[in-house]
């Protein structure tokens, strides 16, 4: 394998091959982002879901002119796969008066009353206000959003007890919008996971797809292998060399091969490239190299 600088990227559309960004906005996408505009009046916060190991990568910046000044409340997900001290700063990052953040695990922890309890505090002016007026305070609405496969129908299923979102281990499952009531205290809209028609950050495309909120179709493994690999070189050398047993390399390139060997990965006397690359990013997405947190508050 031979890397360049420019990254070669499969578009989705048409098969041909693009360079630097990752470009992706399927049409059910456009769709979404125009259902969202519409009922965003009919909704009192936004419920906005990024995955805990990429806070700002898996932030939708459309979202930011979407909602304008709905409060929101910051779910950071799959806390038990990111380093905890860094999900703490970054929650420590994201609250504001008009904005609150918490971490899960959607799957294993309690969080209903969590969730009831900062909508409330993030509506309190306009629950004052229906009292003022004698209004009995209805059930508040909140518009669940969030880029795919951070977890957005694993979180309404579990607050509902049921199915009442399809959920799936790859992005853009959910294809249209739909409300949920829980109970007196809350009503969800559900919304399809928005992505941007352009990563103009630095990385953003390849942390997005290692982590999965992209399809593996659009993002050849090898480029997103060679980003992750030389992050942790960088970043956390140990995880690799406690993972792998191996000694790093001078090059990702070279520490990936040195895996490769390791793991004996041959075919003809030559590392498997492509099993390397595939096997490479499936450990980082099941946490083998451990809790990984791919940005920082001080970045």
């Amino acid at each position: 394998m031979t890397r360049k600088k420019d990254k070669k990227i499969k578009s989705e559309q048409g098969g041909g091959q693009q360079t630097s960004n990752i470009n992706w906005f399927p049409g059910h996408m456009t769709k979404a982002r125009r259902q969202m505009e519409e009922n965003l009046k009919k909704v009192d916060f936004i419920i906005e879901i990024r995955d805990a190991r990429i806070p700002l990568a898996s932030k939708n910046p459309m979202l930011d002119e979407l909602i304008g000044t709905k409060p929101r409340l910051i779910i950071l997900s799959k806390k038990d796969k990111a380093d905890p001290v860094k999900t703490k700063e970054w929650l420590e990052y994201f609250q504001t008066d008009r904005q609150k953040a918490v971490a899960l695990d959607l799957i294993k922890d309690s969080y209903k009353n969590v969730i009831i309890e900062c909508g409330e505090k993030l509506c309190a002016p306009l629950i004052e206000k229906q009292k003022r007026r004698g209004i009995n305070p209805r059930a508040l609405r909140a518009m669940v959003c969030g880029i795919p496969n951070v977890g957005k129908s694993t979180f309404i299923n579990t607050l509902a007890k049921r199915k009442a979102a399809q959920t799936g281990d790859k992005p853009g499952v959910t294809k249209a919008l739909q409300w949920i009531k829980l109970d007196k205290a809350i009503e969800l809209l559900d919304t399809p996971g928005v992505l941007w028609p352009k990563f103009e950050g630095e990385h953003i495309g390849e942390k997005l797809a290692l982590l999965g909120a992209i399809r593996d179709e659009v993002v050849t493994q090898d480029d997103i292998a060679f980003y992750a690999c030389e992050w942790l070189m960088k970043n956390d050398p140990e995880a690799l060399k406690k993972t792998y047993q191996i000694e790093l390399q001078d090059t990702p390139y070279d520490t990936l091969l040195e895996i490769g060997r390791k793991r004996g990965y041959l075919q003809k006397g030559q590392i498997d490239e492509n099993r390397l690359m595939k096997s490479f990013v499936k450990d980082i997405r099941e946490n083998k190299l451990g809790k990984l947190t791919w940005e920082s508050v001080d970045d």
